[in-house]
């Protein structure tokens, strides 16, 4: 019996060591992918240790050093090395909080969505008839609007805020992930392994969620990632618009709101929340091109 056990043990781990290192090479192939992946692994250290990272507070102002501008244009200063804000707030320390915002909407729209549409998709997919036809035509119902749209309507219903923003933005992407998860249990429904486990007597809850799920998984990977970049996008522009997080949160949309009147005499403070936006976004991006080149097996080269 402690043969039989050691024997699948070192049998097993060197498959999962292969696999991993398959994963590993067909991502690092994809260079884009890589950086992608360092800059965000950046970006999560910066959140996780903005208080010790930030040179001042985010929400203090420093009412002698209102609009300053970076540390390399004239009028600058060292202790405000990318400027302060209209009501002389760093802009340094703001940017690096708003990481945290950012990074947390992503992680909590992506989970609520994720988890939402593999529940409903699974469903959908196995089990067909009319609970898939209603499913379904309630995401076509929920797709038929504009994302944006949708959201800034559900917030407004909801009430502004990072919290209920973040609600609806999850409740946005859900369709995507629905249509995805059902999609892939309608394909690995006929497998030749969950009619053997049907057979065997497995039930409709181990059919669906341990035999048919994990098979699923790779696109979901893949679509996470790109929604978790959206996220973010989308909880920018709620921010813009005054229906995401408050002033004077620190977070990267409500920044570009507040700063709007001063695009023309400080560049600054409209310019560098907008690249914090964009270089984030492009970083998740690339690493969900890398993920899709990885976990798909068609774009595997031979």
């Amino acid at each position: 019996m402690t043969e039989a056990t050691a024997t699948t043990a070192i049998s097993t781990d060197p498959t999962r060591r292969a696999r991993l290192a398959e994963f590993w090479y067909y991502f690092s192939e994809n260079r884009g992918a890589v950086i992608g992946l360092f800059f965000f692994l950046f970006l999560v250290l910066l959140a996780i240790f903005a208080p010790l990272v930030a040179p001042h507070n985010p929400t203090i102002q420093f009412r002698e050093a209102v609009l300053l501008p970076p540390v390399w244009q004239e009028g600058g200063r060292a202790t405000f090395l990318l400027g302060t804000d209209a009501v002389g707030r760093d802009m340094l320390s703001r940017l690096i909080y708003g990481t945290r915002f950012s990074l947390f909407v992503g992680v909590i729209v992506t989970v609520l969505s994720l988890t939402g549409g593999i529940l409903v998709g699974v469903i959908a997919g196995y089990f067909r008839g009319w609970i898939d036809t209603v499913i379904m035509r309630v995401m076509d119902i929920i797709l038929a609007f504009p994302s944006l749209l949708l959201a800034l309507v559900l917030v407004a219903v909801l009430g502004p805020g990072l919290t209920n923003a973040m609600i609806a933005i999850a409740l946005v992407f859900q369709p995507h992930f629905v249509r995805l998860t059902r999609a892939a249990v309608m394909t690995e429904k006929t497998r030749d392994y969950v009619v053997a486990a049907k057979v065997a007597g497995a039930g409709h809850a181990r059919l669906m969620f341990k035999t048919i799920l994990p098979n699923c998984m790779a696109p979901l990977i893949v679509q996470a990632t790109l929604s978790f970049s959206s996220a973010i996008l989308d909880a920018a522009a709620l921010g813009f618009l005054g229906m995401g997080a408050q002033p004077p949160t620190p977070e990267w949309g409500t920044m570009l709101a507040e700063a709007r009147e001063f695009i023309l005499r400080a560049w600054w403070v409209v310019t560098l929340p907008g690249l914090a936006i964009l270089v984030t976004v492009l970083a998740i991006n690339l690493m969900g091109d890398g993920l899709r080149d990885a976990l798909d097996p068609k774009l595997k080269r031979s």
